[in-house]
């Protein structure tokens, strides 16, 4: 019987679109640490970006590697500051050029009365890809963080899905076999595949964002509107 039930977050509960590749957002950057006497044009700012990033990731041993957002600010910071500098916490950072370049955050229409729902019966836990400085909050911002006893976010631990790895920490956060538990997500490869190689039964919500289709990934069941989540629930429940 299904005992518990994991969320992908960007693009299976939330309808999010954001951007790091807007200049507007580096203008924003650029202004805002130029009050805190860091001097860095827009341009270079984008370029470092990308290029501390892409650093990152090159420097990891991890065969999906995530980057640390607050680490890179961090970075950054000491680079370009100067003797008059004054002290900005890399956090702030990172939380003012996610705030640049957001320009939807909202849940998708029926989440809320489903989880709710369900969550009245099952344990519900996030597994998400992203980095935790704006995931956090942005579950808080819309009102679900309530519904999850626990959140796996991939910048905690520098890898991200389909690592086993992060579903396996959730599982045992909840303390459940993958076999009774229902892994919701966006995304065939990310979601839908890594979860089904843990065992886990699968829905794909095919909303607006992420991957289609992937070699290999076959769900369990497909909705189309989030509420249709309830009869997946009760049809793998029936199938065991």
């Amino acid at each position: 019987m299904i005992r518990g039930i994991l969320f992908d977050i960007n693009g299976t509960i939330t309808d999010i679109y954001t951007s790091e590749s807007d200049d507007r957002i580096y203008c924003t950057l650029s202004n805002f640490l130029d009050y805190y006497r860091i001097r860095i044009s827009p341009q270079t700012l984008k370029d470092e970006f990308f290029s501390i990033l892409r650093q990152q990731k090159k420097n990891s041993a991890e065969e999906f590697p995530e980057f640390d957002v607050v680490r890179l600010f961090e970075e950054l910071i000491n680079k370009y500051r100067s003797e008059d500098s004054q002290v900005v916490d890399a956090k702030t950072v990172a939380t003012v050029f996610r705030a640049a370049g957001r320009y939807k955050l909202e849940p998708y229409d029926g989440v809320v009365s489903t989880l709710e729902t369900l969550s009245e019966k099952y344990p519900l836990a996030a597994v998400s890809d992203g980095q935790s400085v704006w995931a956090l909050p942005e579950l808080h911002s819309v009102g679900l963080d309530r519904f999850f006893k626990y959140t796996v976010v991939s910048s905690d631990y520098g890898f991200r899905k389909p690592d086993r790895r992060m579903y396996d920490m959730a599982l045992q956060k909840m303390e459940l076999p993958p076999e009774d538990v229902i892994f919701v997500g966006n995304d065939m490869y990310r979601d839908v595949f890594g979860a089904h190689e843990m065992g886990m039964k699968t829905v794909f919500f095919r909303s607006n964002q992420g991957e289609l289709e992937y070699c290999g990934a076959e769900p369990d069941y497909i909705i189309y509107n989030f509420p249709e989540l309830l009869n997946a629930v009760e049809f793998l429940n029936s199938k065991r």
